[in-house]
């Protein structure tokens, strides 16, 4: 696999369509070392070697530096770290300006310009490896990996860490969540300095003192450990890569690729989440040829009243997915439109202790209240088909053994999507190896990151999309693979059920951390605003439909009870008309943890929507009308706090819908209420 990316990756930048490209090597190494700049000339790189043949990488904005000289390099476990006595034997640089298509997702064109810049490192020791670091230079930001072509003396590596360095060039303010931790990413956001950051999941994101943004991440995860980044001196980082139960973190074959190492850099808040497409051009295009089959859609589901504790899982006389319950879902998807329902617990294996356990698990063995056959034609008859859901209890390698059987039986009873779940504490995922012996291996480490494309592959063989839950990280993947179409991978809405729920602020830390790796279900949508023991969620009304804009997913759910929706259909009818699939997104402002407005146009109409939301403060945010078309006229339906309304007093229910007609460069001042939201629908007109 590692020989593939490598030819695939190099393939792919030579034949791009570019305004200029061609190659310049470097005449001046021994004067400044190996260096390049953006398409635009802010952003510069420069590869610098120590005196003790220790290669370093740094960056500068403007002239200004930005990522002071960071380590560059790998240490290994059965070998000499790649790091010391290394020259620089070469460089090149090439430019690429291309544009692509997505067959779903926030944009539907993305742009890919580029810098690319190529530094040849050899060890002038005997072993004389060699270390391609590859940097693509965009406007808005950075990406770079290590590429290890054929050679005799790397023909097997084991990896322990990677000795990779970010060292930020100043001190400022950063969002981030622990990694390491038993909940895997499931954290709210820290906001502290830098220099007081401990060891963090990716995306994280800081902004320094002079108002630089820059996201750290990742991007194409592919047979590799997830990168954590731990601090460690001042405001310098280090990747740490997840732990596995391997004889190394990373064992790979030469030739090999790493993932690339990203850091998205912008002027503010808003600038992060645009400049966040980066990250799929630095994936490998789509691998599964047709893929019309892949369906973004909402749905519903028989899952809201199991996280209340209304409905059980298992068995017995609350169990949730009875075909009684079930038809309910279908008949108010199938009256309102909505292609989707999601059934959790329909499956043999719930009974019992089954967290960190599911061995039990029967992904095509249907309970006996759960009339598989009758529920799949029932929904076909009304329009809509039934969402599956394989629950591991974290026993991968159990469902490795059903993977075919599996997604063989979601296509034959009409499923186009099905969730998956690894609910295990972190660095408890069950996995067997062909001999028997068994191992313990973390959600985000090498052998995850394999079963997770097993998993997306199969499903694709069946012609059925993936939303796993309890996954891996998104890193741009879903442009390779369409059909993955989105994850969990953070607090979403459930917590707001349960005790210890999140904070107003909760929404806008995501859009500008968890939500810069991709498409996250979050489930929104709930509009009784009640959780487990009629525990009030610290939300309003207009928060909770403005998340179906603000929070992106291909696969949206309309997450609360139907009978909550029968009751308030004034303000459902914005859920049911808002889409999920985007021709254009912008942000029109934000400020991480506080705020954040985004407009997106419909990809099947001429359509608009704007969704905000805010933190605990009232907020009165002006916007400009200049996304919408020229020479139209708009019918804006606005869903919006009432004068009174606040998150934290009865007063959250509240809400008004409200009409006017609008047109392009208009300007709307946008009221939220504290811990509220709000939703419009540019309705065009001729």
């Amino acid at each position: 696999m590692g020989r593939l990316i490598a030819l695939t990756a190099l393939t792919s930048i030579m034949a791009m369509p570019a305004l200029a490209q061609g190659v310049v090597q470097n005449t001046a190494l021994e004067a400044g070392g190996a260096s390049a700049a953006s398409p635009d000339g802010k952003l510069r790189v420069t590869v610098t070697v120590d005196g003790d043949g220790r290669p370093h990488y740094a960056v500068t904005r403007n002239g200004k530096p930005l990522i002071e000289p960071s380590r560059l390099g790998l240490l290994l476990t059965d070998a000499p770290k790649l790091e010391r006595r290394f020259a620089i034997e070469s460089q090149a640089t090439t430019s690429a300006d291309s544009t692509w298509e997505q067959p779903w997702g926030e944009w539907k064109t993305i742009r890919d310009r580029h810098t690319e810049f190529r530094v040849r490192l050899k060890e002038t020791t005997a072993l004389a490896r060699v270390m391609d670091v590859v940097f693509r230079i965009f406007d808005e930001g950075v990406g770079f990996r290590y590429e290890f072509p054929d050679q005799p003396n790397l023909k097997h590596a084991n990896i322990a860490d990677e000795l990779t360095e970010f060292g930020v060039a100043g001190n400022g303010t950063a969002w981030w969540i622990p990694a390491g931790e038993w909940n895997r990413y499931e954290y709210l956001y820290n906001r502290t300095r830098i220099s007081e950051v401990g060891q963090a999941h990716t995306p994280i994101t800081v902004k320094l003192e002079d108002g630089t943004h820059i996201a750290f991440h990742e991007a194409a995860l592919v047979d590799y450990s997830s990168m954590w980044l731990r601090r460690v001196t001042g405001t310098r980082f280090k990747a740490q890569l997840s732990p596995g139960a391997g004889p190394a973190k990373v064992v790979k074959n030469g030739p090999f690729t790493t993932p690339w190492r990203t850091m998205v850099i912008a002027d503010d808040a808003a600038g992060l989440y645009t400049g966040s497409r980066m990250t799929l051009n630095l994936n490998e295009p789509n691998k599964l040829g047709d893929v019309s089959w892949v369906k973004p859609g909402k749905f519903v589901g028989v899952w809201w009243n199991m996280i209340k504790g209304k409905w059980t899982w298992a068995r017995g006389p609350q169990h949730g997915a009875t075909t009684a319950n079930v038809k309910r879902y279908i008949d108010f998807a199938g009256a309102n439109g909505i292609p989707g329902v999601l059934v959790e617990g329909w499956n043999v294996g719930w009974d019992g202790d089954w967290f960190g356990n599911g061995t039990d698990m029967d992904f095509s063995g249907p309970t006996e209240d759960f009339d598989a056959e009758a529920l799949a034609a029932y929904a076909k008859k009304k329009g809509t088909s039934l969402i599956g859901h394989h629950e591991t209890g974290g026993s991968a390698s159990h469902y490795d053994k059903q993977l075919d059987k599996a997604f063989a039986w979601s296509a034959a009873h009409g499923q186009k999507v099905v969730k998956t779940g690894y609910v295990a504490d972190a660095g408890q995922i069950g996995r067997v190896d062909p001999d028997g012996s068994e191992h313990r291996e973390w959600h985000d480490g090498q052998w995850m990151s394999n079963h997770h494309l097993r998993v997306v592959l199969a499903a694709a063989k069946y012609k059925v999309s993936v939303d796993p839950h309890e996954p891996i990280k998104d890193t741009g993947l879903r442009r390779t693979y369409p059909n993955w179409l989105a994850r969990e991978g953070a607090r979403g809405q459930e917590y707001m059920a349960w005790q210890g729920k999140n904070p107003p602020e909760h929404e806008a830390n995501l859009v500008f951390t968890r939500m810069l790796s991709g498409p996250m279900d979050f489930t929104p949508g709930i509009l009784s605003l009640k959780g487990e023991k009629d525990s009030d969620i610290p939300s309003t009304i207009a928060k909770q439909l403005a998340q179906y804009v603000v929070i992106y997913s291909p696969v949206q759910m309309a997450a609360d009870e139907p009978e909550v929706y029968a009751r308030l259909m004034d303000a459902f009818q914005f859920i049911k008309d808002v889409p999920v699939d985007w021709a254009d997104t912008r942000v029109l402002n934000g400020e991480v943890g506080d705020y954040v407005t985004i407009a997106r146009k419909d990809r099947h109409s001429a359509d608009w929507y704007l969704g905000a939301v805010g933190d605990e403060q009232a907020r009165n945010l002006e916007v400009t009308l200049d996304f919408l078309d020229a020479g139209k006229t708009y019918t804006a339906q606005i869903y919006r706090d009432a004068p009174d309304t606040r998150f934290d007093a009865e007063t959250r229910h509240k809400y008004v819908i409200e009409t006017k007609k609008v047109r392009r460069g208009d300007k709307l001042t946008l009221a939220l209420a504290p811990g509220g939201g709000q939703a419009i629908r540019f309705a065009a007109g001729r």
